[in-house]
Protein backbone atom coordinates (compact mmCIF):
# COMPACT_ATOMS: atom_id res chain seq x y z
CA UNK A 1 0.00 0.00 0.00
CA UNK A 2 0.98 3.18 -0.80
CA UNK A 3 0.09 7.34 0.47
CA UNK A 4 -0.34 9.27 -3.09
CA UNK A 5 0.20 13.22 -2.41
CA UNK A 6 -0.75 15.71 -4.93
CA UNK A 7 0.82 19.31 -3.66
CA UNK A 8 -0.34 22.36 -6.01
CA UNK A 9 -0.41 20.17 -9.24
CA UNK A 10 -1.23 23.02 -12.23
CA UNK A 11 -0.66 21.87 -16.20
CA UNK A 12 -1.63 24.12 -19.49
CA UNK A 13 -1.35 23.58 -22.63
CA UNK A 14 -1.66 25.94 -25.60
CA UNK A 15 -5.43 25.44 -25.37
CA UNK A 16 -5.15 27.23 -21.77
CA UNK A 17 -5.32 26.10 -18.14
CA UNK A 18 -6.26 22.50 -17.78
CA UNK A 19 -5.57 22.00 -13.81
CA UNK A 20 -4.80 24.40 -11.42
CA UNK A 21 -3.16 24.22 -7.74
CA UNK A 22 -4.62 20.55 -7.72
CA UNK A 23 -4.11 19.42 -3.99
CA UNK A 24 -4.97 15.64 -2.66
CA UNK A 25 -3.74 13.09 -0.21
CA UNK A 26 -4.75 9.37 -0.23
CA UNK A 27 -4.68 7.05 2.29
CA UNK A 28 -2.97 3.93 2.53
CA UNK A 29 -4.96 1.50 -0.24
CA UNK A 30 -7.31 4.13 -0.67
CA UNK A 31 -9.71 4.44 -3.51
CA UNK A 32 -10.37 7.99 -4.33
CA UNK A 33 -12.56 8.70 -7.41
CA UNK A 34 -12.18 11.47 -9.88
CA UNK A 35 -15.40 12.98 -10.69
CA UNK A 36 -16.61 15.43 -13.35
CA UNK A 37 -17.80 15.99 -16.68
CA UNK A 38 -15.96 15.98 -19.94
CA UNK A 39 -13.38 18.33 -20.10
CA UNK A 40 -12.63 18.92 -16.75
CA UNK A 41 -8.92 17.67 -17.01
CA UNK A 42 -9.94 14.14 -15.15
CA UNK A 43 -7.51 12.31 -17.59
CA UNK A 44 -5.13 14.55 -17.44
CA UNK A 45 -4.39 14.31 -13.90
CA UNK A 46 -3.78 10.75 -14.18
CA UNK A 47 -1.66 11.16 -17.33
CA UNK A 48 0.76 13.59 -14.51
CA UNK A 49 1.08 10.78 -12.11
CA UNK A 50 1.70 8.11 -14.62
CA UNK A 51 4.35 10.03 -15.86
CA UNK A 52 3.15 10.53 -19.13
CA UNK A 53 3.09 14.61 -19.13
CA UNK A 54 4.94 16.43 -16.47
CA UNK A 55 3.60 19.31 -14.09
CA UNK A 56 4.05 22.77 -14.68
CA UNK A 57 4.15 23.40 -11.36
CA UNK A 58 3.44 21.63 -7.60
CA UNK A 59 4.83 17.94 -6.68
CA UNK A 60 3.70 14.24 -6.85
CA UNK A 61 5.15 12.46 -4.10
CA UNK A 62 4.06 8.66 -3.34
CA UNK A 63 5.25 7.53 0.08
CA UNK A 64 7.31 10.88 0.65
CA UNK A 65 8.93 10.95 -2.88
CA UNK A 66 8.71 13.22 -5.01
CA UNK A 67 7.76 11.18 -8.88
CA UNK A 68 8.14 14.75 -10.89
CA UNK A 69 10.84 13.76 -13.71
CA UNK A 70 10.93 10.28 -12.62
CA UNK A 71 10.58 7.66 -15.77
CA UNK A 72 6.95 6.22 -15.80
CA UNK A 73 8.05 2.57 -15.12
CA UNK A 74 9.98 3.63 -12.10
CA UNK A 75 7.28 4.75 -10.54
CA UNK A 76 5.60 2.11 -9.29
CA UNK A 77 2.24 3.24 -10.95
CA UNK A 78 -0.23 0.86 -13.48
CA UNK A 79 -2.70 2.35 -15.64
CA UNK A 80 -6.20 1.44 -17.45
CA UNK A 81 -6.90 3.26 -20.27
CA UNK A 82 -10.45 4.49 -21.40
CA UNK A 83 -9.64 2.79 -25.04
CA UNK A 84 -7.94 -0.56 -23.25
CA UNK A 85 -4.68 0.11 -25.33
CA UNK A 86 -3.89 -3.47 -25.86
CA UNK A 87 -1.07 -4.28 -28.40
CA UNK A 88 -2.94 -5.60 -31.34
CA UNK A 89 -0.19 -7.68 -32.34
CA UNK A 90 -0.24 -9.46 -29.19
CA UNK A 91 -2.48 -12.52 -27.67
CA UNK A 92 -4.25 -11.47 -24.34
CA UNK A 93 -1.49 -13.55 -22.92
CA UNK A 94 1.69 -10.84 -23.90
CA UNK A 95 -0.38 -7.76 -23.81
CA UNK A 96 -0.78 -8.82 -19.82
CA UNK A 97 2.31 -10.23 -19.27
CA UNK A 98 4.62 -7.45 -21.41
CA UNK A 99 5.00 -5.30 -17.78
CA UNK A 100 6.49 -8.47 -15.98
CA UNK A 101 8.61 -9.48 -19.80
CA UNK A 102 10.21 -5.74 -19.78
CA UNK A 103 11.56 -6.65 -16.18
CA UNK A 104 13.02 -9.68 -16.61
CA UNK A 105 10.83 -11.60 -14.91
CA UNK A 106 11.87 -15.47 -14.98
CA UNK A 107 9.25 -17.30 -17.73
CA UNK A 108 8.10 -19.85 -14.63
CA UNK A 109 7.15 -16.79 -12.40
CA UNK A 110 5.82 -14.80 -14.84
CA UNK A 111 3.89 -17.80 -16.55
CA UNK A 112 1.77 -18.01 -12.64
CA UNK A 113 1.27 -14.41 -12.86
CA UNK A 114 -0.63 -13.84 -15.45
CA UNK A 115 -2.46 -17.11 -15.32
CA UNK A 116 -3.55 -16.17 -11.93
CA UNK A 117 -4.78 -12.81 -12.24
CA UNK A 118 -6.73 -13.92 -15.24
CA UNK A 119 -8.33 -16.32 -13.34
CA UNK A 120 -9.25 -14.22 -11.05
CA UNK A 121 -11.07 -11.62 -13.61
CA UNK A 122 -12.47 -14.88 -15.46
CA UNK A 123 -10.70 -13.91 -18.84
CA UNK A 124 -7.82 -16.98 -18.38
CA UNK A 125 -9.75 -18.65 -21.05
CA UNK A 126 -9.49 -16.42 -23.51
CA UNK A 127 -5.23 -16.13 -23.03
CA UNK A 128 -4.23 -16.86 -26.39
CA UNK A 129 -7.35 -14.72 -28.23
CA UNK A 130 -5.75 -11.76 -30.53
CA UNK A 131 -7.44 -8.44 -29.36
CA UNK A 132 -9.79 -7.92 -32.02
CA UNK A 133 -10.97 -11.82 -31.31
CA UNK A 134 -12.21 -10.58 -27.31
CA UNK A 135 -15.24 -8.65 -26.58
CA UNK A 136 -15.27 -5.16 -25.22
CA UNK A 137 -15.69 -6.63 -21.51
CA UNK A 138 -12.58 -9.25 -22.30
CA UNK A 139 -10.51 -6.05 -23.73
CA UNK A 140 -11.57 -4.55 -20.46
CA UNK A 141 -10.45 -7.32 -18.13
CA UNK A 142 -7.24 -7.93 -19.99
CA UNK A 143 -6.09 -4.15 -19.97
CA UNK A 144 -7.19 -4.50 -16.06
CA UNK A 145 -4.86 -7.51 -15.57
CA UNK A 146 -2.24 -5.72 -17.47
CA UNK A 147 -2.56 -3.00 -15.15
CA UNK A 148 -2.42 -5.08 -11.85
CA UNK A 149 -0.37 -7.97 -13.08
CA UNK A 150 3.10 -6.11 -11.63
CA UNK A 151 1.48 -5.54 -8.24
CA UNK A 152 1.69 -1.45 -8.62
CA UNK A 153 1.94 0.56 -5.14
CA UNK A 154 -0.78 2.94 -7.46
CA UNK A 155 -3.59 2.22 -10.07
CA UNK A 156 -4.72 4.57 -12.25
CA UNK A 157 -7.97 3.59 -14.20
CA UNK A 158 -9.45 6.06 -16.73
CA UNK A 159 -13.25 5.30 -17.03
CA UNK A 160 -12.53 1.38 -17.37
CA UNK A 161 -16.17 0.69 -17.87
CA UNK A 162 -16.90 3.22 -20.14
CA UNK A 163 -17.02 1.35 -23.64
CA UNK A 164 -18.50 -1.59 -21.97
CA UNK A 165 -22.23 -2.95 -21.97
CA UNK A 166 -24.45 -2.32 -19.01
CA UNK A 167 -24.67 -5.39 -17.78
CA UNK A 168 -20.90 -6.11 -17.79
CA UNK A 169 -20.61 -2.38 -16.17
CA UNK A 170 -23.29 -3.42 -13.44
CA UNK A 171 -21.19 -6.52 -12.52
CA UNK A 172 -18.19 -4.63 -12.12
CA UNK A 173 -19.19 -1.86 -10.10
CA UNK A 174 -20.01 -4.84 -7.51
CA UNK A 175 -16.73 -6.94 -8.47
CA UNK A 176 -14.28 -3.85 -8.44
CA UNK A 177 -13.76 -3.16 -4.86
CA UNK A 178 -13.70 -6.75 -4.17
CA UNK A 179 -10.67 -6.76 -6.66
CA UNK A 180 -9.04 -3.40 -5.67
CA UNK A 181 -9.28 -4.45 -1.95
CA UNK A 182 -7.26 -7.72 -2.42
CA UNK A 183 -4.70 -6.17 -4.56
CA UNK A 184 -4.23 -3.16 -1.91
CA UNK A 185 -3.03 -0.85 -4.44
CA UNK A 186 -4.25 3.12 -3.62
CA UNK A 187 -6.45 3.78 -6.58
CA UNK A 188 -7.47 6.75 -8.77
CA UNK A 189 -10.80 6.09 -10.48
CA UNK A 190 -11.95 8.32 -13.21
CA UNK A 191 -15.75 8.40 -14.33
CA UNK A 192 -17.89 10.82 -15.37
CA UNK A 193 -21.01 8.44 -14.31
CA UNK A 194 -22.20 9.55 -10.77
CA UNK A 195 -23.64 6.13 -10.00
CA UNK A 196 -20.32 4.77 -10.23
CA UNK A 197 -18.63 7.37 -8.43
CA UNK A 198 -20.75 6.26 -5.64
CA UNK A 199 -20.52 2.68 -5.72
CA UNK A 200 -16.61 2.77 -6.30
CA UNK A 201 -15.14 5.46 -3.90
CA UNK A 202 -13.71 5.28 -0.29
CA UNK A 203 -14.04 9.02 -0.79
CA UNK A 204 -15.15 11.73 -4.50
CA UNK A 205 -13.14 14.30 -5.55
CA UNK A 206 -15.12 16.99 -8.06
CA UNK A 207 -12.86 18.39 -10.84
CA UNK A 208 -14.31 21.28 -12.04
CA UNK A 209 -13.06 24.31 -13.79
CA UNK A 210 -9.43 22.79 -13.18
CA UNK A 211 -9.71 22.47 -9.75
CA UNK A 212 -11.30 20.12 -6.97
CA UNK A 213 -14.30 21.91 -5.93
CA UNK A 214 -15.10 19.18 -3.52
CA UNK A 215 -13.17 16.28 -1.96
CA UNK A 216 -15.45 13.99 0.54
CA UNK A 217 -17.06 10.41 1.45
CA UNK A 218 -19.89 9.37 -1.34
CA UNK A 219 -22.74 10.43 1.54
CA UNK A 220 -20.97 13.86 2.27
CA UNK A 221 -21.25 14.82 -1.39
CA UNK A 222 -24.46 13.51 -1.64
CA UNK A 223 -26.27 15.07 1.25
CA UNK A 224 -23.69 17.94 1.69
CA UNK A 225 -22.97 19.04 -1.99
CA UNK A 226 -20.44 22.67 -1.64
CA UNK A 227 -22.19 23.79 -4.35
CA UNK A 228 -25.01 24.42 -6.79
CA UNK A 229 -23.07 22.98 -9.61
CA UNK A 230 -22.25 19.72 -7.83
CA UNK A 231 -25.76 19.08 -6.80
CA UNK A 232 -26.59 19.17 -10.09
CA UNK A 233 -24.21 16.15 -10.92
CA UNK A 234 -25.04 13.70 -8.40
CA UNK A 235 -28.40 12.67 -8.86
CA UNK A 236 -31.49 11.58 -11.45
CA UNK A 237 -33.62 12.59 -11.79
CA UNK A 238 -31.71 16.14 -11.02
CA UNK A 239 -32.19 18.37 -7.67
CA UNK A 240 -35.18 20.42 -8.03
CA UNK A 241 -33.65 24.28 -7.55
CA UNK A 242 -35.51 26.98 -6.60
CA UNK A 243 -35.25 30.64 -6.09
CA UNK A 244 -36.77 31.89 -2.35
CA UNK A 245 -35.89 34.26 0.71
CA UNK A 246 -35.27 33.42 3.82
CA UNK A 247 -37.65 34.61 6.27
CA UNK A 248 -38.36 33.81 10.16
CA UNK A 249 -41.88 33.77 11.79
CA UNK A 250 -42.78 32.91 15.46
CA UNK A 251 -42.38 29.31 14.49
CA UNK A 252 -38.71 30.01 13.10
CA UNK A 253 -37.47 30.29 9.75
CA UNK A 254 -39.52 29.56 6.90
CA UNK A 255 -39.10 29.67 2.80
CA UNK A 256 -41.78 30.59 0.68
CA UNK A 257 -42.50 27.97 -2.15
CA UNK A 258 -45.52 29.60 -4.40
CA UNK A 259 -48.61 29.04 -1.94
CA UNK A 260 -46.93 27.64 0.82
CA UNK A 261 -44.86 28.55 4.17
CA UNK A 262 -42.11 25.73 4.31
CA UNK A 263 -40.50 25.53 7.90
CA UNK A 264 -36.66 25.17 7.68
CA UNK A 265 -34.16 24.23 10.47
CA UNK A 266 -33.53 27.16 13.13
CA UNK A 267 -30.13 27.73 12.68
CA UNK A 268 -31.31 29.23 9.08
CA UNK A 269 -32.73 31.91 11.51
CA UNK A 270 -29.37 33.88 11.46
CA UNK A 271 -29.70 34.44 7.42
CA UNK A 272 -33.14 36.21 7.89
CA UNK A 273 -33.58 38.05 4.85
CA UNK A 274 -31.13 36.36 2.33
CA UNK A 275 -31.86 35.46 -0.62
CA UNK A 276 -31.28 31.55 -1.78
CA UNK A 277 -31.63 28.92 -3.90
CA UNK A 278 -33.40 26.09 -2.39
CA UNK A 279 -32.32 22.64 -3.01
CA UNK A 280 -34.98 19.72 -2.49
CA UNK A 281 -34.19 15.86 -4.10
CA UNK A 282 -36.88 14.56 -5.87
CA UNK A 283 -36.95 11.52 -3.55
CA UNK A 284 -37.88 14.12 -0.66
CA UNK A 285 -40.93 14.87 -2.57
CA UNK A 286 -44.44 12.49 -2.17
CA UNK A 287 -47.51 12.81 -4.20
CA UNK A 288 -50.78 12.75 -3.24
CA UNK A 289 -54.33 13.94 -4.04
CA UNK A 290 -55.45 14.17 -0.85
CA UNK A 291 -55.61 18.37 0.25
CA UNK A 292 -53.17 18.47 3.27
CA UNK A 293 -52.14 22.04 5.20
CA UNK A 294 -48.89 21.24 4.60
CA UNK A 295 -48.81 20.44 0.85
CA UNK A 296 -48.10 22.28 -1.92
CA UNK A 297 -51.04 22.80 -4.70
CA UNK A 298 -49.53 21.40 -8.13
CA UNK A 299 -50.47 20.02 -11.21
CA UNK A 300 -49.09 16.27 -12.50
CA UNK A 301 -47.84 17.12 -15.48
CA UNK A 302 -46.34 13.47 -16.91
CA UNK A 303 -45.44 10.37 -15.14
CA UNK A 304 -42.64 8.01 -16.29
CA UNK A 305 -41.80 4.85 -15.44
CA UNK A 306 -38.72 3.94 -14.56
CA UNK A 307 -38.01 0.51 -13.85
CA UNK A 308 -38.11 0.02 -9.60
CA UNK A 309 -39.07 4.58 -9.79
CA UNK A 310 -41.25 6.51 -11.43
CA UNK A 311 -40.56 9.94 -12.25
CA UNK A 312 -43.47 12.86 -11.38
CA UNK A 313 -43.00 16.04 -13.23
CA UNK A 314 -45.70 19.08 -11.77
CA UNK A 315 -46.22 22.14 -11.88
CA UNK A 316 -46.25 24.58 -8.77
CA UNK A 317 -49.41 27.18 -8.45
CA UNK A 318 -46.71 30.28 -10.04
CA UNK A 319 -46.00 27.74 -12.99
CA UNK A 320 -42.69 26.46 -11.62
CA UNK A 321 -41.71 23.08 -12.99
CA UNK A 322 -40.09 19.74 -10.10
CA UNK A 323 -39.87 16.55 -10.21
CA UNK A 324 -40.69 14.05 -7.42
CA UNK A 325 -39.42 10.74 -7.37
CA UNK A 326 -40.79 7.48 -5.89
CA UNK A 327 -40.33 3.49 -5.64
CA UNK A 328 -42.70 2.09 -8.05
CA UNK A 329 -44.33 0.30 -5.35
CA UNK A 330 -45.32 3.32 -3.61
CA UNK A 331 -46.87 4.99 -6.62
CA UNK A 332 -50.09 4.02 -7.10
CA UNK A 333 -52.33 4.13 -10.03
CA UNK A 334 -54.55 7.37 -8.34
CA UNK A 335 -50.70 9.22 -7.84
CA UNK A 336 -49.88 8.29 -11.71
CA UNK A 337 -53.03 10.19 -12.88
CA UNK A 338 -52.31 13.91 -14.42
CA UNK A 339 -54.19 17.14 -13.00
CA UNK A 340 -54.63 18.42 -9.96
CA UNK A 341 -52.77 17.49 -6.81
CA UNK A 342 -50.68 17.82 -3.61
CA UNK A 343 -47.10 17.50 -2.84
CA UNK A 344 -45.37 17.37 0.36
CA UNK A 345 -41.99 17.45 1.18
CA UNK A 346 -39.17 15.91 3.83
CA UNK A 347 -38.05 19.80 5.04
CA UNK A 348 -35.02 17.71 6.82
CA UNK A 349 -33.38 17.15 3.65
CA UNK A 350 -33.63 20.50 2.16
CA UNK A 351 -30.43 22.16 1.02
CA UNK A 352 -29.85 26.38 0.59
CA UNK A 353 -27.56 27.72 -1.33
CA UNK A 354 -26.35 31.39 -1.65
CA UNK A 355 -28.52 32.90 -4.49
CA UNK A 356 -25.54 34.56 -6.43
CA UNK A 357 -22.34 32.89 -5.94
CA UNK A 358 -24.19 28.91 -5.50
CA UNK A 359 -21.89 27.81 -2.53
CA UNK A 360 -24.26 26.26 0.36
CA UNK A 361 -25.33 27.15 3.31
CA UNK A 362 -24.52 25.43 6.17
CA UNK A 363 -27.59 25.28 8.09
CA UNK A 364 -25.42 24.44 11.77
CA UNK A 365 -25.28 27.19 14.71
CA UNK A 366 -21.72 29.33 14.44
Amino acid sequence: MATLELDGVSKSFKTGDVLSDVSLTTGDGETVVIFGPSGTGKTVLLRLIAGIEEPDKGDIRLDGKSLVGMASDARGVGMAFQNFALYPHMPAYDNISSPLAARGMSKERLDEKVHSIAKLLKIDHVLTHMPKALSNGQKQRTALARALVAGPQVLLLDDPLRNVDAKLRYEMRLELPRLLSEFKSTTLYVTQDYKEAMALGNRIAVLAAGGLAQIATPEDIYLRPANVEIAKLFGEPTINLLSTTIETNSKGPTVRLADLKIPLDAHYERFQGRKVRIGIRPEDIAITREAREDALKIEVVAVTPLNERVVTLFKLADGTECFASAPDIQSSTTTRRHGAAYATIKTDGILAFDHNQGQRIEATAE
